[in-house]
Parts: structure tokens; sequence; C-alpha cells
């Protein structure tokens, strides 16, 4: 076997991987990236957020010709779809952005290693798949993200009942596609395809879909997206599925009552779970918690010296920028400089349409933990920029501490809510009051206007409604 020394070994080249990878090379580190894929950059960008929000993007483009450009005085002929195209048009934006971090690689002159990672000993990595190589290295970091988990009543083939992954190459615009799971990952490509012309039926076992996100917002959403006509049932289950043919069949408990659906593709997405499949962290006695995460301290070390983890494989939320965060954070601490993470000021982002925002804490969390607030809301319906564009649904909402303004949370539903998210995570960041949101400058006509009206509807004066 041939043997290389360095002093990381990075397994998993998605964005905590490959960015925690790029971080280390920058301090000095000789670095070498194990990625078991034909592909660099993970789940995220092959078959996760970059394809998914390319998907979305081309689908609302198809919408708002089919739905929306006629109140802009916008008459188009007949309108067709050219569903190859548009999966074409993804797969070249996922190309040049893998492509882009093979680039970035070479640059740093990161090794790229092809295969899959096994951690013999906390100094070594052997790897399978072509040429067998074992890495001696110093430090190991673990960054081998999440996978789909499976329903044991609905379980995947890949065709019919399907992941996220196959959601994102489906040949022809199912007639009825049936979801389950009222998160992130389900409602957005339930979006697509109900964009694209298929009828959506989304299935919750909860009674609210988006849980963790704030509540009043979520139902906004809902009815936002019952409007474009999505469906839904909560406090549901799938207690049966089978495949009939070119259909599935599918038993829905709601409220102790059973009914059947029928669709031709089930999308299960009812979250993810830590992939550590193979990695031989028993061998090397890793600890994991109850749930298959891995156990790390402040350093991202785990319980085995010289062993690091970030991003899926932790507790805490599954969110790409998150995990970039863990690993510029660990391989700082590895090189003697104090990272950073602050948890409370990581933004997450639903991208539906409208899109849903949010960085810190929601209402029901602030009322768990009995802390006091002040709460000031602005609707989008009373933001020029958002008349303008026809795009007055939503909110945006700013929580503040009651007795020192410090901001707790803010969110926001609304078009272009991931770009005005990215304010209210530096707010957050810096420990802004409420105040200082309303007294900073906004340019105008801005959706981010609707956060500076909130912010000063913490105090009752906004100036706008």
């Amino acid at each position: 076997m041939a043997e290389t020394t360095y002093d990381l070994v990075v397994i998993g080249s998605g964005p905590g991987g490959y960015i925690a990878a790029i971080r280390a090379a920058q301090l000095g580190m000789r670095v070498a990236c194990v990625e078991k894929d034909s592909t660099l950059g993970g789940t995220c960008l092959n078959v996760g957020c970059i394809p998914s929000k390319a998907l979305l993007e081309s689908s609302e483009h198809y919408y708002a010709l089919t739905h929306q450009l006629p109140a802009h005085g916008i008459v188009a002929g007949s309108v067709q779809l050219d569903l190859a195209k548009m999966l074409a048009r993804k797969d070249t934006v996922v190309r040049t952005m893998t492509r882009g971090v093979e680039g970035l690689f070479k640059k740093h002159k990161i090794d790229w290693v092809r295969g899959s990672g096994r951690i013999a000993a906390p100094d070594r990595v052997e790897v399978q798949g072509g040429e067998p190589r074992t890495l001696r290295t110093k430090r190991i970091l673990i960054a081998t993200g999440s996978a789909p988990i499976e329903l044991p009543t609905a379980r995947f083939d890949g065709t019919r009942i399907i992941t996220s992954t196959e959601a994102l190459t489906l040949p022809a615009v199912p007639k009825r596609m049936i979801v389950v799971g009222g998160g992130a990952i389900g409602l957005e490509m339930g979006s697509v395809w109900s964009r694209l012309g298929s009828e959506v039926l989304v299935i919750e076992m909860l009674d609210r879909l988006l849980p963790g996100m704030d509540l009043q917002l979520t139902k906004l959403l809902q009815r936002a997206l019952e409007k474009q006509g999505l469906r839904f049932k909560l406090r549901a289950t799938v207690a049966r599925a089978a495949v009939q043919a070119n259909t599935v069949s599918v038993t829905v408990s709601n409220d102790g009552k059973e009914s059947e659906e029928t669709c031709d593709v089930l999308l299960v997405a009812v979250g993810r779970r830590p992939f550590t499949e193979g990695l031989g962290l028993d061998s090397v006695g890793v600890k994991l918690d109850p749930r298959g995460r891995i156990v790390v301290d402040e350093r991202f070390a785990t319980n085995v010296p010289g062993i690091f983890a970030i991003g899926d494989t932790l507790a805490g939320v599954m969110l790409a920028h998150k995990a970039e965060e863990e690993g510029v954070a660990a391989v700082e601490w590895m090189a003697g400089i104090p990272g950073h993470v602050n948890y409370d000021a990581v933004p997450n982002i639903v991208y539906t349409h409208p899109e849903f925002a949010a960085v810190g804490l929601n209402e029901e969390e602030c009322a768990r933990r009995g802390l006091q607030v002040r709460i000031g809301s602005f609707p989008f319906a009373a933001n020029g920029r958002a008349r303008g564009m026809g795009e007055i649904d939503g909110q945006v909402k700013v929580i503040a501490d009651a007795a020192t303004d410090r901001v707790l949370g803010i969110h926001v539903l609304g078009a272009h809510a991931s770009d005005v998210i990215a304010e209210a995570a530096l707010a957050m960041e810096f420990s802004a009051s409420a105040e200082d949101i309303g007294r900073a400058v906004h340019a105008h006509p801005t959706f981010a206007e609707a956060l500076k009206e909130a912010a000063l509807a913490v105090d009752g004066r906004p100036l706008n409604l």
C-alpha cells in the first residue's frame, strides 16, 4: 500500500469538509481530503442545496409565466415546459460548482483522495476504492454529512418511493406527488413539482409545518402555499405504502382514522441522520450519543485524541453554513487560534415562495425559557419595494428582550427573505438592540426597510404603518 503523511486528513468534501481543508491549507497545513463520490462538494453541491435551488429558480420562472406576469401587463403566448432542458441547466450549475471546488483544491495544494475513508487509528486513514491507500496524519477531521431517513412503512425503491436525491431528476412531471414531511426539504421539492404542474399533497405528523420556525409565520406560509395549489394533511402519518404498477398506494393515518391516497411518486423527506457507516468509529472508540451523533467538545475534538468532527455528524441543526463555520473553527483550534461559532446567530432558510428565514429564538422558545420580550412586526404589504414587485405576502418579526432591548430573534417571511436575514444575523452576531437596527439608515426602496420598521415597531413607533 502507498503511504503518505499529512498534518490533516479530512473525510468528506461537503461544505464543512472542503472549507475546513481550505482553511487548514491557509494555515500552513499539508491537507488531504478523502471523498467517496466521483465529484467534490458532498450532498449540498451535488444533490442538495445547489441543484434544488437551481430547480426552484427555474420552476419560479415557469410559474411566473403561467400565473403572475399578466398582472404586470405581460401576456405570453403558449408556454411549454422543456423539463429535460431545465434539468440539464441544473446539472450545469452543479458541474460548475463542483469543478470550482476542484480548482480551489489545486490552488491550495490540497490532495483529493478518491475513495471511502476508514479510520484505522487516530493517525491513520485507510482508503478503499481504486488503488488502496493508507494516509498517515497528525489529525483526522470527520465531515461525512448525513443521509435521508427511511420510513419502515415506505421503503425507498429509487423510482416510485424516493428521497430528495431522486426528486431532483424525475424524468417527467408526476400527475400526483405525495410528500411525507413538512420540513424545508419536503416543502421546497413539493413547491418545485407543484409549480411545474403536479398535484402535491404534503403529509406531516405534527400539527404544523416547519417545527422550530415561528408558528405565526408558518401558518401564513401554509396559506400562501395552499393558494399556489399545495394541499396539506397535518397530524398524519403513512401507515403503509405499496408500489402497484406505475403508482403508489398510500394508507394515511390521521387522527385515528385511515384513508387511501394514490400518487405517481412518494417523496419521503422526514429528516436526515448522521452518515458514519464504515468509518471505523467503533474500532477506534469514538463516542456517539444515543442518536448516533458524534460527541465533541468546544474545540470539535472527540474523546479520541487527534480525531475531530463537524457538521451533520454532530448534534444541532443540519445546515451547510453551520458545517462551514464549524470546519473553520475546528482547524483554527488545531492551529492554536481560538475558533468561533455563534450558534445563536446561525440563520435558517426555507426557499419556498415566499421564502422563510429566521435567526435566533422564536416566540415559543422565548416563552419556554421564561424570557420577557417585546415584539415588533411589519408587513411587506406596507413596503414600497414589495408592493412594486407584487410580492406583498409575509412580514418581518423582531423579538427583543423587554429589559435590555437586545435582539433575541428575527423572522422573515417574504420575497428575498434569504437576503434580508443576512443583516439580521449580523445584528445578532454583534448583540445589537432593536433600536440599533431601527436607527441604521436603510436604502429606499428595499425589502430590508421592512426589518428596520419591525425593529422600530418593538418600541411601538413604525414609520410606515
